[in-house]
């Protein structure tokens, strides 16, 4: 999960508040105190904590709105202010249905751009914009084979010349080629803040093809040091928006975020794993609820949505009469596995993702992933009607899919269970149908 470790402290702060048998000045400050301790490990400056913190102070104990308490009041106090600290409001991508948008990526080497202009062009592709990737990077030695893999890995289309030294003409002329394209994405060279002969051609490319976007990329893990990155780059040229990349688990990743914010530079995505999938908005609100372990259900249905987890009328009707098959348990097995990894799944839900030890998400994944190989060993009669599994026929299916016959067992238990709890569901359903028929539901 993004920034587990300062989420969890914050979240055990808030948590000790919200037991506490009354909210008095004691309580108060020692979450601020909390806070600070947090906030400080995630390399967040220390102006902006003690400002954080006597804004906590100031308004815990202002007049409270009708019908809410004082713990509820703290707690809302404490999830505004840190949203304020990030940005208040989520910045949309500027974007044209029907037009070429050109976005220029710009950033430091070793920021992690070209990854992240992939994942940008995944994220768009999977909203129907027809997308491609140039890369007019002629300064880092494998920089045109990696995205043009990327690339084929996302099937997006790819322009670039291994062969070119002027990156300008090299980005003109696959700008000319992706006419027809919604979404066409520039990686460019990586540059230092204090490079001026590269800071002049990235101002020289953002001249001549005037890019809907230039989009700065900032590694999460340099902290505080991404404010003076984005003011240098804000000055060279008119950045469009800021992408944060792999703050998943960087423990100075507060420090970048709240860093670049405070430059009124708009944060638009943050990269969250290493995976090509793993882009997301920034959306402010919705970030600080996750961290404060309030969950990000709306983040959950759209995650959803994205996976094209999909069930049939036909599947769901019987599915909900109790007639699950084998089949149709691969099958969401499958859906799950789309969903990314289950640590981030159930920290969308709240009170979830830091109530469960880490170990706990580990063991889960490993045996949704030994369930998925041993439905995968079955044959397509075996699952579809799982009463005709014997003794011999597990001993194969063990063998099958490397695991062992107690596995095997495990998951016809595991599935008899569920089937079992359909059919009870059933049952209410029918009493629930009643009641209502009686006006008594």
């Amino acid at each position: 999960m993004v920034l587990e470790k300062l989420g969890s402290s914050l979240y055990e702060a808030v948590k000790r508040v919200l037991r506490a048998p009354t909210v008095d000045r004691e309580v108060v400050k020692g979450l601020i105190r909390d806070f600070q301790r947090a906030l400080l490990q995630a390399d967040v400056d220390v102006k902006l904590v003690f400002d954080l913190s006597r804004r906590i102070e100031e308004r815990a104990f202002e007049e409270l709105p009708p019908g809410i308490s004082r713990r509820e009041h703290l707690v809302r106090v404490i999830y505004e202010e840190l949203t304020r600290l990030v940005g208040e409001r989520p910045q949309p991508l500027d974007l044209k249905p029907g037009v070429q948008n050109i976005y220029m990526l710009i950033g430091i080497q070793g920021s992690g751009k070209t990854t992240t202009a992939a994942k940008l062009a995944r994220y768009l592709q999977r909203r129907g914009f027809k997308t491609a990737l140039i890369c007019a990077d002629t300064f880092r030695p494998g920089a045109y084979d990696q995205l043009r893999q990327l690339a084929e890995s996302i099937k997006v289309d790819f322009y670039g010349d291994p062969e070119g030294r002027d990156p300008l003409e090299i980005a003109r002329r696959g700008v000319e080629r992706f006419g027809g394209h919604e979404a066409v994405i520039i990686d460019t060279s990586g540059r230092h803040k204090e490079e001026k002969p590269l800071l002049e051609e990235m101002r020289r490319i953002a001249e001549a093809l005037r890019p809907r976007e230039v989009i700065l990329v900032i590694d999460a893990t340099i902290g505080q040091q991404a404010a003076s990155q984005a003011s240098a780059f804000k000055e060279a040229t008119d950045i469009g928006s800021i992408i944060v990349a792999k703050l998943d688990g960087s423990a100075r990743g507060g420090g970048a975020l709240s860093s670049v914010a405070a430059t009124g530079a708009p944060i638009k995505f943050i990269g969250t794993g290493e995976k090509v999938d793993d882009l997301e908005p920034f959306d402010p609100p919705r970030f600080i609820g996750r961290l404060l372990g309030m969950g990000d259900v709306e983040g959950l249905v759209r995650r959803v949505r994205e996976a094209e987890v999909s069930v049939s009328e036909r599947e769901a009707r019987a599915i909900l009469s109790g007639k699950l098959t084998l089949d149709d348990l691969y099958c969401q097995l499958e859906a799950v596995k789309k969903l990314g990894p289950l640590r981030r799944v159930l920290s969308m839900i709240p009170g979830v993702g830091y109530e469960l030890p880490g170990e706990v998400f580990d063991v889960a994944e490993e045996r949704l992933d030994r369930w998925r190989y041993i439905l995968q060993s079955m044959t397509p009669e075996e699952r579809e009607n799982p009463r005709i599994l014997n003794a011999s026929r597990i001993r194969r299916i063990a063998r099958g899919s490397g695991t062992e016959e107690r596995d095997v067992r495990e998951l016809i238990k595991q599935y008899n269970t569920m089937r079992k709890m359909l059919k009870q569901l059933r049952g209410r359903r029918r009493l629930l149908k009643q009641l209502q028929r009686f006006k008594l539901g």
